[in-house]
């Protein structure tokens, strides 16, 4: 059985710091003259302690003002009827008034039979009401707990900005026991579980309740989107003071040590959560989406990703990659945050699967989106930047660039092979194509350049710390001072420095 409502409250706010909203339900009889539901109602309040289904209120998340709804499963197994929707309905449009941000934590089996198509139809103006919430750049958070099903699942559960869910928790659209009694067979097993909607990219986290107050104060530090640099005095050095060869850069940006976006979180940010997958059923290794204060400016951070250990090329970008990039997007859009992109690939996936996939539109849609983005945006090139992989995070308001950081219409090898039938003149390509970082900020590609130094980018892989310190600090600076430009003037600005890339003068 999971934790009463109130148990979970006091586990995860501030101690003496719950006040509940809920008014009275009103008597039993004016929900329906069923007296067997009657019933039903009065056993169900006599063994919560409790007048429905869900507890709304507010508390204090490590000092945070945040609202809370939590369903009670002991109330007839957490179902939502018509008292049960509209209280929720009244708590999260209060959340909004107050500008609040909102924490949901379900337990439900769902529609409340007993009382039919009318219950039913109250997910509808939930939903609704979470939408306005969200609308308004108001953080919402979701924590599934054991069991989440039905018509709770396929709305209020299903929205959130961030999800996490209870260890071993039951969740899905079609409960066991119904799916036994409707086709005489039992469900497979180990599908409708926490940990495996984890490893396909439908929830971000799996935690046990004491654990949630904590995560839920580090995502809301970033959500919320206070604090960070009050100006772009990093004191990185930007000159440049030797620009090395084409062939010199991509044979760096290829070292197995080189730091990739998670070293760079590692040493540039805090409060980082990371996300997983699409939320929608999907998750690439090649795709990071994180939430986080870098350089002490809060973010959405969506890059490719070497992998774990950095031990090769990295992982090759597919749709379900660019698709989890466009939830980062999305959620940087909702919520007015600063987007930072982090450009590291060898290229696209170049599979059937990838193909079928819709690989191509993927990239499409995710150029349209990002060039058309209304949050700040800010793109990292930090190694390789192979392709159409790599121009899918490129289109920012500004363009930070690596020293040995690249940027090339295939990998330098590809090119060759269309050109002269062999691989072999890759780098003499590379060098006419004007790749390098250097070129890139000659012909406005990039605004800055941020030196390596001999001992941080040699062929040892050596001293990256403080070349991502210096890194890092610059970063922070440039969000904060996207952040602080008039929308209008910035997307202008955006429109027209793609406008007007290779045209003379």
């Amino acid at each position: 059985m999971t934790s009463s409502a109130l148990d979970l409250v006091h586990a995860v706010v501030d101690p003496g710091s719950w006040r509940c909203w809920d008014e009275p339900v009103g008597p039993v009889d004016e929900l329906t003259g069923d007296a067997e539901y009657q019933d039903d109602l009065r056993a169900a309040r006599e063994r919560s302690g409790l007048d429905e289904s869900v507890v709304t209120g507010e508390g204090r998340i490590q000092g945070r003002r945040v609202a809370v709804v939590v369903c009670e499963f002991r109330f007839l197994a957490g179902s939502i009827g018509v008292v049960a929707g509209e209280r929720l309905v009244r708590a999260v449009e209060r959340a909004t008034a107050e500008r609040l941000p909102l924490l949901a934590a379900p337990a439900s089996g769902g529609t409340r039979m007993q009382e039919g198509t009318v219950a039913f139809l109250q997910m509808v103006k939930v939903a609704a009401a979470i939408t306005d919430h969200k609308a308004a750049g108001l953080p919402y958070l979701v924590y599934l707990r054991h069991p989440t099903t039905g018509g709770v699942l396929a709305s209020w559960g299903s929205l959130g900005h961030v999800t996490a869910a209870e260890p071993g928790a039951l969740i899905g659209f079609l409960g066991p026991r119904v799916h036994q009694a409707l086709y005489g067979e039992e469900f497979p097993a180990g599908v409708q579980v926490a940990e495996n909607l984890l490893a396909n990219g439908l929830v971000d986290a799996v935690l046990p309740a004491e654990r949630l107050g904590g995560v839920a104060a580090r995502a809301l530090r970033v959500l919320c989107g206070e604090g960070g640099p009050q100006g772009a005095e990093a004191g990185v050095p930007q000159g440049v003071s030797r620009v090395p060869s084409a062939e010199r850069s991509i044979r760096l940006s290829r070292l197995p040590q080189r730091p990739g976006i998670r070293a760079l979180l590692d040493a540039t940010a805090t409060d980082v959560s990371p996300l997983s997958g699409t939320g929608a059923g999907e998750r690439d290794p090649g795709l990071l989406l994180a939430l986080a204060r870098v350089g002490g400016t809060p973010c959405v951070v969506l890059g490719h990703d070497r992998g774990d250990h950095n031990d090769g090329p990295g992982q090759a970008l597919g749709p379900a990659g660019l698709r989890s990039a466009r939830r980062g997007m999305r959620i940087a859009a909702e919520l007015g945050l600063p987007l930072l992109t982090v450009v590291d690939t060898a290229g696209a996936a170049l599979s059937r699967d990838a193909e079928e996939g819709g690989l191509a539109g993927e990239i499409a849609r995710c150029l349209a989106e990002l060039v058309t983005l209304p949050a700040p945006t800010l793109c990292l090139l930090l190694g390789q930047g192979a392709g159409g992989a790599a121009l899918a995070l490129l289109s920012a308001d500004r363009v930070v660039a690596a020293r040995h950081a690249w940027l090339s219409p295939l990998p330098p090898e590809g090119a060759s092979a269309i050109l002269y039938r062999t691989t072999e003149r890759a780098y003499e390509i590379a060098e006419r194509q004007g790749v390098r970082s250097a070129d890139l900020l000659r012909d406005g590609i990039v605004d800055v350049v941020v030196e390596e130094g001999e001992d941080e980018g040699g062929e040892n892989g050596s001293g990256y710390g403080e070349f991502l310190g210096r890194l890092g600090a610059l970063l922070g600076a440039e969000l904060a001072a996207l952040a602080r430009r008039d929308p209008a003037e910035r997307l202008a600005a955006r429109r027209a420095r793609y406008r007007r890339i290779g045209l003379p003068g």
